[in-house]
């Protein structure tokens, strides 16, 4: 074969892999990549193939068999260059062996029972149909609410962590589904748009919880629920009814975001442009199968940190590992008159939780503290 033969060869590869990347970017996935596996395990003790998620310090979830299985597992005991020795917690359901394949998860609680608060199913109505949500009162009635959004290829579980420092502070809890969620209707692509029409189910919430009470709404987001937020309050006509919002490892600028994980795959620079072209341009939607694409000037807020008129609680890890800590320093730097940030150093992509509990609920209690005790409507 020429040289111009091999030429076109790889620029055909190099397209295919650009339209792959570009797929998984927008597609929700339907399996989880279990990277750790389980080496042995005693009643109270297990061990696990070293990984930077399970050295992680603190106590964390293991899901296992694709998640037909799920553990909790705490303190490290030991520890060699390949193998992890933690506390065993328990095994919630599955069958847990040696050899067995797994991941490590933030999510600790698995329900709101687990909390030991009265809670309620609820539905939100938006404009796709009803999406669930869990509704944790306050302790006593409050128009103090806090909306919390769960990130990518995540779930409702995921915020329960966070209910306990808000129900102390006085808020009412809403943990919302969104669109292309397990629990709430479906696109009609069954794409992501990574906050670009999301942002629409977190105002239908917003209007829910006004119409049940609710004066004074902060806006919590995990990772794309943070981009989720960010656009709701800047898109929502409720948008005078939000106090604040508190941000867990969220993705600030998604090209920052897709750069990152394309260096970490070892795709060509030019590759990671062409897959924000791909999901940023119209013609690109046959090739993701989008319905609309997404536009990804209108989700950078380090160019759009101006527009921010809100208290912002920033928390992320610098060793994230999945969404670079970069864009929040450069938002936190951009606007030091709004932002309060605390950036960790070891705690993975939200994990701040797990690796230090009193840490992240002290972020946040302080910061509520603070708060105005109601949102401005002018």
């Amino acid at each position: 074969m020429g040289v111009v033969g091999v030429a076109a060869l790889a620029s055909l590869a190099a397209a295919a892999l650009t339209v792959r990347v570009a797929r998984q970017v927008v597609t929700p996935p339907t399996a989880r990549e279990e990277d750790i596996t389980v080496v042995s395990l005693a009643e109270t003790t297990i061990a696990l193939s070293a990984t930077k998620d399970s050295l992680l310090p603190g106590r964390y979830g293991l899901w296992f068999d694709q998640g037909d299985g799920y553990a909790r597992i705490g303190d490290i005991l030991s520890q060699t260059s390949t193998v992890v020795t933690r506390e065993l917690l328990s095994v919630e359901f599955g069958v847990l062996g040696a050899g067995a394949k797994a991941r490590l998860t933030g999510w600790f609680y698995l329900g709101p029972a687990e909390l030991a608060y009265p809670f309620d199913d609820v539905a939100v109505e938006t404009e796709l149909g009803e999406a669930m949500a869990w509704l944790i009162p306050a302790e006593t009635p409050s128009e103090k609410w806090v909306i919390a959004v769960h990130g990518r290829a995540a779930s409702r579980i995921e915020p329960l962590r966070a209910v306990p420092v808000f129900r102390e502070a006085g808020y009412t809890s809403l943990l919302v589904s969104y669109r292309n969620d397990a629990d709430a209707p479906q696109s009609a692509d069954g794409r992501y748009s990574l906050g670009d029409s999301e942002w629409k189910d977190v105002d239908a919430a917003i209007s829910y919880a006004i119409a049940h009470g609710a004066t004074s709404i902060v806006l919590m987001g995990w990772s794309m629920g943070g981009a989720i937020v960010l656009q709701t309050a800047t898109r929502s006509a409720n948008a005078r009814y939000i106090s604040g919002i508190a941000l867990d490892s969220p993705v600030i600028d998604w090209a920052s975001v897709l750069g990152f994980q394309g260096a970490e795959m070892r795709l060509p620079a030019v590759a990671s442009k062409a897959v924000l072209a791909v999901i940023g341009n119209k013609w690109g939607k046959r090739l993701t199968g989008q319905s609309e694409s997404i536009n990804l000037s209108r989700l950078d807020f380090v160019a759009r940190a101006d527009e921010l008129t809100w208290p912002i609680l920033l928390m992320h890890s610098d060793d994230d590992g999945y969404v670079p800590s970069t864009s929040s320093h450069a938002l936190a730097e951009a606007r030091p008159d709004i932002v309060t940030f605390d950036a960790f150093t070891v705690a993975r992509h939200t994990k701040l939780w797990n690796f230090d509990a009193a840490r992240w609920t002290v972020d946040i209690a302080a910061w509520l503290a603070v708060l105005p005790q109601s949102a401005s409507k002018a």
